[in-house]
């Protein structure tokens, strides 16, 4: 029987490697790499995965090309304002972690927009990374306990518990497992907190080319695993 994940975080790795050795633009790489985010949330509902974390762009990642960044902006606009419908109406509920400040205000407004209209839904979470570091995480995570905490100056003793409640994934149950494609063997500084013991998939198989099929895989190899959080 097929040992089923509650949640998968995946490194969606290689969108611009694939475009090289297809002879095309690093951008339409990009493209087709989007298309492949519906696919394997369609088949991680019908597994039964209850939340999945795909990071899509990183703290890192505003260092890039100028016209590469400001292309991604302009993806996320278009997922945003098309692609999130199409979430919606399949029962599944979206959430943004990272830094959204530094986004343009526009789609910081869609962003809680969509956030908003799909709180209800039930089917699956679906976190999108964006901006997102693992350390920048942290950080932002003591700077708002620091700000709740009693009288801002005496703090409380602060507990991992407490600590997770403050995380951009507060509520919500660590990565069982985490996929990485592309064939680089790095967490980057994913989910640093998360994943204390989540299982780890590295796949050479670049995004674009990561179908349901090839997620199935990675579900099937985790389910051979034990599991045993250190005892």
């Amino acid at each position: 029987m097929l040992k089923v994940p509650q949640h998968v975080a995946i490194i969606m790795d290689g969108n611009r490697r694939w475009a090289k050795e297809h002879g095309i633009s690093v951008l339409k790489g990009h493209l087709y790499g989007e298309e492949r985010l519906e696919p394997i949330i369609d088949k991680a509902i019908e597994l039964g995965i209850s939340t999945l974390t795909f990071w899509a762009f990183s703290t890192e990642n505003w260092h890039r090309n100028k016209k590469e960044v400001l292309f991604l902006i302009s993806l996320f606009r278009k997922v945003l304002d098309k692609k999130v419908e199409s979430y919606y109406k399949k029962n599944i509920k979206l959430n943004i972690i990272g830094d959204l400040s530094l986004f343009p205000s526009d789609i910081q407004a869609k962003a809680q927009k969509w956030i908003a209209r799909t709180k209800n839904n039930k089917k699956i979470v679906v976190n999108i990374a964006l901006s997102y570091g693992g350390r920048d995480e942290i950080i932002r995570a003591i700077d708002k306990w620091q700000k709740q905490s009693t009288g801002g100056s005496q703090q409380l003793p602060l507990t991992p518990q407490d600590f997770s409640q403050h995380l951009d994934t507060a509520g919500q149950p660590d990565p069982d497992l985490l996929i990485r494609t592309g064939g680089e063997k790095r967490l980057s500084g994913f989910l640093l907190w998360q994943i204390e013991y989540t299982e780890l998939y590295f796949t050479d198989v670049y995004w674009p080319d990561f179908t349901p099929e090839e997620f199935v895989k990675a579900i099937k190899e985790y389910s051979r695993r034990q599991r045993r959080f250190g005892r």
